[in-house]
């Protein structure tokens, strides 16, 4: 029996960006890549994307008092 960590109710969800969406993302902040903060591409929520270098992850979390809240990462 295999556990997938993505499904867990306290696991926020991960989605990985398309190439467009990351620059997008980026040109609406006026920031590089660089200034994002990291998450390992061995991280166990986000392994199951296959994810490369300077990918981004937008991370969602649900928040009793904000409703969803959203951060960004970029693969290290």
């Amino acid at each position: 029996m295999t556990f997938k960590i993505a499904e867990h109710f306290l696991v926020p969800k991960h989605v990985l960006l398309s190439k467009e969406q990351a620059e997008q993302l980026l040109k609406k902040y006026g920031i590089e890549v660089r200034q994002l903060p990291r998450i390992l591409k061995t991280d166990p929520a986000i392994k199951d994307l296959k994810p490369q270098k300077d990918d981004i992850v937008k991370i969602v979390r649900n928040s009793p008092t904000a409703g969803k809240t959203v951060y960004y990462r970029r693969v290290g």
